[in-house]
């Protein structure tokens, strides 16, 4: 069975930093491309950040660039989002996804073929 599971997510003040996990198990990650997703309350659910699966090239969204930073370890088989910075704008329940290749579409970044989901982490970031 594939599950992804996300952790690190929690109440933090503005400013404050975060580091968000994606781990999995029943499939390596390795080949597939990743992709951190948001969705605030009342929001639709936005790409936040990619990362591919070959040369590890990175796509952030405009919003947070300079912010945060994805990266991957194989040994692991484990994705993360580091955040800094962060804003009460950037409160929402983090999710991340296995797919194939990352692109960037109204400065966001998305997956063209998702398969699978981690269930979130929420991230509150306020005084």
């Amino acid at each position: 069975q594939v599950q992804l599971v996300e952790s690190g997510g929690g109440l933090v003040q503005p400013g404050g930093s975060l580091r968000l996990s994606c781990a999995a198990s029943g499939v390596t990650l390795a080949p597939y491309h990743i992709g951190w997703f948001r969705q605030a309350p009342g929001n639709e659910r936005e790409g936040v950040a990619c990362i591919e699966g070959d040369f590890g090239a990175t796509l952030y969204a405009d919003s947070v660039k300079g912010r945060v930073t994805i990266s991957r370890d194989h040994r692991k088989n484990a994705v993360y989002l580091q955040m800094i910075s962060l804003k009460p704008e950037d409160t929402a329940v983090y999710s991340c996804a296995a797919g194939y290749r990352c692109f960037v579409q109204n400065g966001k970044p998305l997956l063209r073929r998702t398969d699978y989901w981690g269930q979130g982490t929420q991230v509150t970031v306020s005084s």
